[in-house]
C-alpha cells in the first residue's frame, strides 16, 4: 500500500517484509521482518526483487539506501519461517523432484539479491547492529557499505551445516579478498565494525545509528545530484569489468563513452562550469 505524497514529497509503500520511502531522487528500502531482527522469510525473498525492479524502472529515483528497522540490519535467514516452505520439505526419501524444487528456490533467492547488484541505480547499505548470513549476502550485493560502531558481521551458514549460497562467497572476494572471505566462511566467526573497516567490508564507521543514517542519506543525495546516466554508466562499467583484464576493461569503457558521452547533461556540465553555477542534470 502506498501513501499519497506529503507536503515534502515523501511517499511510503508498505509490504509484508519491506517498507519503501521515496523522497526526491532517493529511495530508502527498509527491512521490517516480520521475523525477529528483520530476519528474512518467504515474504522478503518474494518482495525484494519486485521492489528493486520498480526502483530500477523509476527514472525519478537516482540512488537507493538499504537499512534495517530498529536496532539491527538483519539476523539473516528466518529458518523457522523458511522451513514452512513446501520446497524445503526434505525429510524422508528425497527424490529428484524435491531436489529440483529446492534448486529453484535457491535460484529465486539468489535472484533476489541479484536484483540489488544488477539495479542500475547505486545502492548504499547502512548497517547497524547485527548483519548475519543472508544479511551479509544482501550487504555484499550493494555498491557501498557504511556501518555504526556497534555493528557486528557474521557469515554464519557453516554453523548450521549450509554452504552459503545467496552470493557472499561470490561477491565478498571482490570486496575483502579471498583470505578474509575464506576465514569468515570457514569459521563462522563474528567480526566487529573496526575489523570490518580494516578488511574493507565497510567504507566508514559512524558513532551511532543516527549518525550512520544521516551520513548514508547525505551520500545518496550527493550521488543523486550527479548526472544519472553517467552514474549508471559507471556502475555498469565497474560491474562489466570485474574479472576482465585491464586492456579488456579499457576497451569496454572506450566503447561505452563513444556511444554515450554526448548528452544534454554533458553540455549542461560545461555550461554550468563556464557560468559558475550549479549544474541541473536531467538524465538525457
Amino acid at each position: 500500500m502506498e501513501t499519497p505524497p506529503t507536503e515534502e514529497g515523501r511517499t511510503i509503500a508498505t509490504y509484508r517484509a519491506l517498507r519503501v520511502e521515496r523522497e526526491g531522487a532517493v529511495a530508502e528500502v527498509i527491512l521490517t521482518g516480520p521475523g525477529k531482527g528483520n530476519s528474512m522469510g518467504p515474504d522478503f525473498w518474494r518482495e525484494l526483487p519486485v521492489v528493486f525492479a520498480e526502483l530500477d524502472a523509476d527514472e525519478d529515483i537516482r540512488a537507493i539506501l538499504v537499512r534495517g528497522e530498529g536496532s539491527h540490519f538483519s539476523y539473516g535467514l528466518d529458518l523457522a519461517a523458511m522451513l514452512g516452505e513446501p520446497d524445503l520439505q526434505l525429510t524422508g526419501e528425497t527424490l529428484a523432484s524435491e531436489r529440483t524444487r529446492l534448486l529453484a528456490l535457491i535460484q529465486r533467492m539468489q535472484g533476489a539479491c541479484g536484483s540489488v547488484a544488477n539495479c542500475r541505480k547505486p545502492v548504499i547499505a547502512a548497517l547497524a547492529g547485527w548483519c548475519i548470513g543472508g544479511g551479509l549476502d544482501l550487504a555484499a550485493a550493494c555498491d557501498v557499505r557504511l556501518c555504526s560502531a556497534e555493528a557486528r558481521f557474521s557469515l554464519r551458514e557453516v554453523k548450521v551445516a549450509i554452504v552459503a549460497d545467496i552470493g557472499s562467497l561470490q561477491r565478498l572476494p571482490h570486496i575483502i579478498g579471498q583470505g578474509h572471505t575464506r576465514e569468515l566462511a570457514f569459521t563462522g566467526n563474528d567480526i566487529d565494525a573496526a575489523r570490518a573497516l580494516c578488511i574493507g567490508l565497510v567504507n566508514e564507521v559512524y558513532a551511532t545509528r543516527e549518525t550512520l543514517f544521516v551520513a548514508a542519506r547525505e551520500m545518496a543525495e550527493q550521488i543523486a545530484a550527479n548526472p544519472p546516466l553517467v552514474v549508471q554508466g559507471i556502475k555498469r562499467v565497474l560491474n562489466e569489468c570485474q574479472g576482465k583484464t585491464v586492456a579488456e576493461g579499457l576497451s569496454y569503457v572506450a566503447l561505452w563513452n563513444a556511444a554515450f558521452m554526448p548528452s544534454h547533461d554533458l553540455h549542461e556540465a560545461l555550461a554550468a562550469f563556464l557560468e559558475r553555477r550549479p549544474p541541473r542534470f536531467e538524465g538525457r
